[in-house]
């Protein structure tokens, strides 16, 4: 590996060990830990927390290796010249027990082939009304990127938007957040900057957001609500979810690639 790619493996990793950490604490649970081999080369380690404020969570990370299919490398940057490539990431994915609390989603990644970029993003999915915190939440994003780019709020923002758009249901999938990939500004040490940062912020929005509604009384009405809202959830992900799609296509681990998924769903 070159520095670089063990600069971010590193990162991504010592992210993942605060965010077990803190999740532990909140919830009074522990994750369990498994590892897996890819395909090609490299592998990685699904934890995944089943508890009472959790009501199922999970935090992957992976570092892999391989040559990109036939039908990919028309698809990948740098992938047409030469199909080889090397990947590191970090995937969240929570579903609280309350339905006060939203379902959250976070990602960051580097990816090389013949050109290098970082992508990921961050965003929320609550099933209850949540238009105060919402206002919130897009206020620490715009904080959080204008102090990379000035443009990166609008521009990842509106990504996002368009991203998690659940399009046979004509509806979003939550409240957005930003999203972002093919980030190379030849920079960087800036560029890593504002992956780690956003790392960052996802770590305090998360433990915030959990520990401020955890307790909070719900009824049935909210349980149904939720469970319905999950399940745009789970249609979003196994239709139109390009990380999902990715790592089927690249050989990685189904459990973990499925992670996301909510432990129960329901539809009209």
């Amino acid at each position: 590996m070159t520095n670089e790619q063990k600069m971010v493996k590193k990162s991504f990793l010592n992210l993942r060990d605060n965010l077990v950490k803190s999740f532990e604490k909140i919830d009074g649970g522990k994750f369990n830990f498994k590892s897996w081999k890819h395909s090609g080369s490299g592998g990685g380690t699904m934890a995944i927390i089943k508890g009472k404020v959790i009501e199922k969570g999970g935090v992957n990370i992976s570092t892999v290796g391989g040559q990109f299919s036939e039908s990919m490398r028309s698809r990948i940057p740098g992938a047409k010249e030469d199909p080889s490539y090397w990947a590191t990431g970090i995937s969240v994915v929570i579903h609280p027990k309350s339905p006060l609390v939203p379902s959250m989603h976070f990602n960051t990644r580097y990816l090389n082939t013949t050109k290098k970029w970082f992508g990921g993003g961050m965003d929320v999915t609550p099933s209850n009304k949540f238009e105060k915190e919402k206002k919130t939440f897009h206020q620490k994003l715009k904080k959080h990127c204008d102090n990379h780019n000035i443009n990166y709020y609008k521009d990842h923002k509106k990504w996002c938007d368009e991203y998690f758009y659940i399009k046979h249901r004509k509806e979003p999938r939550g409240i957005g957040g930003i999203f972002f990939d093919y980030l190379n500004t030849e920079d960087f040490k800036k560029d890593f900057s504002y992956v780690k940062d956003t790392g960052k912020l996802f770590y305090n929005y998360s433990n915030y957001i959990i520990e401020k509604y955890k307790d909070h009384d719900w009824n049935e009405k909210d349980r149904i609500r939720q469970l319905r809202k999950r399940s745009r959830y789970v249609e979003f992900n196994l239709l139109y979810d390009r990380g999902t799609k990715f790592g089927l296509e690249t050989g990685g681990n189904v459990e973990a690639i499925l992670m996301s998924m909510p432990p129960i769903a329901s539809w009209d």
